[in-house]
């Protein structure tokens, strides 16, 4: 047996409860609370505890209260609101965890900073009015691990044209990408078609040799990753070789009518206004369009003024069909530093 972390209460050195009647009284009180919470599967509590009990100390430390582990039953003690959110935040990776997903310290992470998100209630206690929130693909299943994300899903779902705008790593792009595959797969869609403009963020690389898909496939990197970690990669190059995956710069967009196709435009922020009006009119018939970008990330000579993102959104935003969903620093979903550095750079004081 490995020596458990430690806890940020333990080195705090907040005094252990006593069977004193006067401190069990102290626990009802607004102030502080107790909750208990039973388990079913005893096989789901190894991956649900981490190792060394290290899930369990991660939420500990991050909403300051204590958890005791005792057979299938886990006590959870500390203040009203944060016991509750913890309570939450259990029962949720142990749901998880049973319906085969993966729990991972990001997971965790995601799970509690989505226990203080009001919309959450009602996906936790899985009502039966509300269907499941994810999106299934060839590899796995996404789940929403934020609330922007969820209401993110909403909108996929049901709107014509989404712009999805915030910060690098909150899962504007990957969401979108896995949503195109899983209606590329159900037959919903004919097409998916990947598109971003090839501006170089901040540096000048000067010529490029090769041919022009050689050229320009470095800047469509991070799309060919997203796709190949929701299909098998040699479907995904069979696919692209059929035509039924097109990942194309946004020049390559004028003159089509882009029907019965997925159509996502990563990056978006980086588009002139006449690029962006170019590529929405190229809409058609049974078609969804994702634009994904962060309007504080122009990299194009004028800066946000010039940005055809910044542009259609203000223009746009409350035309009938449209989605618009912002992600802010709070939804990063990388590792948690990533948040704060975002945080850093684009918070109140920057």
């Amino acid at each position: 047996m490995g020596r458990r972390p430690t806890r940020a209460a333990d080195q705090k050195g907040e005094p252990q409860l006593s069977p004193d009647p006067r401190n069990i009284t102290s626990l009802r009180s607004p102030r502080r609370a107790k909750a208990e919470v039973t388990f079913d599967d005893q096989s789901l509590l190894g991956p649900l505890f981490g190792e060394f009990d290290a899930n369990l100390v991660q939420v500990e430390n991050r909403l300051s209260v204590m958890i005791h582990a005792r057979g299938d039953q886990v006590v959870i003690e500390g203040p009203e609101d944060n016991v509750a959110r913890a309570r939450e935040t259990l029962k949720t990776m142990y749901d998880r965890l049973a319906q085969g997903q993966d729990l991972d310290a990001g997971a965790v992470e995601a799970l509690i900073a989505m226990s203080n998100e009001p919309t959450l209630e009602g996906i936790i206690s899985g009502e039966k009015e509300a269907p499941p929130i994810m999106i299934r693909t060839r590899k796995k299943t996404i789940v929403p691990r934020s609330a922007a994300q969820i209401e993110y899903m909403r909108s996929l779902a049901r709107d014509d044209i989404i712009f999805a705008l915030g910060p690098a790593g909150t899962g504007k792009t990957y969401i979108a990408v896995a949503q195109a595959v899983s209606q590329l797969i159900s037959g919903s869609v004919q097409r998916l078609i990947l598109s971003r403009p090839a501006v170089e963020a901040g540096e000048k690389l000067g010529f490029l040799p090769g041919t022009e898909k050689e050229k320009v496939d470095p800047y469509l990197r991070p799309l060919y990753d997203a796709l190949n970690d929701c299909m098998p990669p040699e479907q995904v190059q069979r696919r692209i070789d059929s035509g039924e995956i097109e990942i194309a710069p946004i020049a390559f967009m004028r003159g089509r009518t882009l029907a019965d196709a997925f159509v996502i435009l990563d990056e978006a922020q980086n588009t002139t206004k006449e690029q962006m009006k170019m590529f929405l009119t190229r809409f058609g018939q049974n078609s969804r369009m994702v634009v994904c970008g962060d309007p504080r990330q122009v990299d194009i000579p004028g800066g946000v003024r010039s940005s055809g993102l910044n542009d259609a959104v203000e223009r746009l935003e409350n035309v009938d069909g449209f989605g618009t969903i912002r992600f802010t620093a709070a939804d990063v979903v990388r590792h948690p530093i990533v948040g704060r550095i975002v945080e850093a750079y684009e918070g109140e004081g920057a």
